[in-house]
């Protein structure tokens, strides 16, 4: 049976979902689920303690070796945190319960890092947290920090001072207000 009107529009859009999971696996051999996303540091918001600044740890649990490629520049080093941006996509309208994707990619490629699956309400509340560090402190290092550990290292392979967060709609849109935005940065 042919679909028809906005059932045709959401097989499109899964299949360009399941054609983006499929590049990235066969291409750099990751999953979604071979992340684990620990967040510290966001609890004082709400309570109005001292501000702590949020921290995210990225663990890895695939095969190490692609991650470690895409981690790395052409020049052979690490990149570092200029080199990379942190976004979360929405896969529907935002509500309670709604998922979302948190992806790393290398800003001067463009290319995805690592993409990972979350609830798009826990990653607005550690935006917020990170928010809310950045008014209350003087930190210019970053607004929070990212740590990217491989299963087979004790240590973190790398680890980032962020000051941005990007979140798009479903559809692509940067959603400002609910960004982590730095004033006097145009994008």
């Amino acid at each position: 049976m042919p679909f028809s009107g906005n059932d045709s529009t959401v097989v499109r859009q899964f299949v360009r979902y399941v054609d983006t999971v499929g590049a990235l696996t066969a291409v750099y051999g990751m999953r979604r689920e071979h992340f684990t996303l620990v967040v510290d540091n966001v609890g004082w918001v709400e309570t109005d303690d001292e501000p702590r600044k949020p921290s995210v740890s990225i663990e890895f649990t695939g095969p190490s070796t692609m991650l470690r490629e895409r981690l790395t520049g052409p020049d052979g080093e690490v990149l570092d945190a200029g080199e990379t941006d942190v976004a979360l996509r929405l896969q529907d309208p935002l509500d309670d319960a709604t998922a979302g994707v948190v992806s790393v990619t290398n800003r001067i490629t463009g290319e995805f890092i690592l993409e990972l699956n979350e609830d798009a309400d826990d990653v607005l509340q550690f935006i917020s947290a990170a928010r809310g560090y950045g008014e209350r402190t003087s930190d210019d290092e970053g607004r929070y920090e990212v740590e990217i550990t491989l299963e087979d290292e004790p240590e973190p392979f790398v680890t980032y001072d962020k000051r941005t967060f990007l979140v798009y709609d479903e559809d692509g849109s940067l959603l400002r207000q609910h960004s982590l935005i730095p004033s006097g940065v145009e994008l």
